[in-house]
C-alpha cells in the first residue's frame, strides 16, 4: 500500500534484520529499508558525564554525612588539658613556673610568649597608663594560669626573634589569650606591635 507514513511495525520488519524499519520516501513511493541507529547521544553523554563528575566531586562528603548520621555520635570536644602548675611572678631573668608580663611566662624551665595576643608592656612602658594596663594584665594571666589544667598549641612559628617559645594556651578548647582580649587586657596578635599610649 503506498502512503506517505513511516512504518516502523515489528510485524512487517524482515526476519533476518531486526535492525532495519521501513520507510517511505514521499516522491519515489517506494519501500525501502532504512537503518535505525541505536546508541547513546551527544546530550546524553554529557549529562552521564555531568553525573559522574558530581558523584566524583561529592559522593566521597555525602557517604561521610550517611556514615555519620547512621553510627554512633562523633564527639568533637577537645583533648583533655593536662598541664598545670602553680605560677608566681617573675619580672626578670629565668625562672621554672612564673608570670612575666601578660604574654610571656615560663613553664618548667621554658620562657614562653603568647602566640594570638600582644598585651601592653610593662618593662619599658611608654606612659602610665600603658604600665597600669600591663600590671593588670599580668595579674590577670597569673589568675588564669592558676585556675586549671591547660594546653599548649603550636602556631604557625616555633619561636620568636628572643628565643622564646611562641604558644597558644588553651584550656578546654579556648584560647586563654582570647580571654584577655575579651576583657580589653590584650590586642589579637596581627604580627606588629602597636603602641598603647
Amino acid at each position: 500500500m503506498a502512503t506517505g507514513f513511516s512504518r516502523n511495525n515489528k510485524r512487517h520488519r524482515p526476519a533476518g534484520n531486526h535492525r532495519d524499519s521501513w520507510s517511505r520516501s514521499g516522491a519515489a513511493a517506494r519501500l525501502r529499508p532504512t537503518r535505525v541507529e541505536r546508541g547513546v547521544s551527544g546530550p546524553s553523554v554529557v549529562y552521564m558525564l555531568c553525573i559522574g563528575l558530581l558523584l566524583g566531586w561529592y559522593g566521597p562528603v555525602w557517604l561521610d554525612m550517611t556514615r555519620q548520621n547512621d553510627g554512633p555520635a562523633v564527639s568533637l570536644a577537645a583533648p583533655p588539658d593536662m598541664l598545670t602548675a602553680t605560677f608566681g611572678f617573675c619580672h626578670s631573668g629565668g625562672g621554672i613556673n612564673c608570670i612575666v608580663d601578660g604574654d610571656t611566662f615560663w613553664f618548667q624551665g621554658t620562657k614562653y610568649r603568647i602566640a594570638d595576643i600582644d598585651t601592653p608592656e610593662t618593662h619599658g612602658s611608654r606612659c602610665p597608663a600603658e604600665a597600669a594596663l600591663g600590671a593588670q594584665a599580668t595579674r590577670r594571666l597569673q589568675s588564669l594560669m592558676n585556675a586549671g589544667a591547660f594546653s599548649l598549641e603550636r602556631g604557625e612559628r616555633d619561636t620568636d626573634r628572643y628565643g622564646r617559645s611562641l604558644r597558644i594556651v588553651t584550656r578546654s578548647g579556648e584560647s586563654i589569650g582570647g580571654m584577655l582580649v575579651a576583657e580589653g587586657l590584650a590586642r589579637k596578635w596581627d604580627g606588629a606591635r602597636h603602641p598603647w599610649c
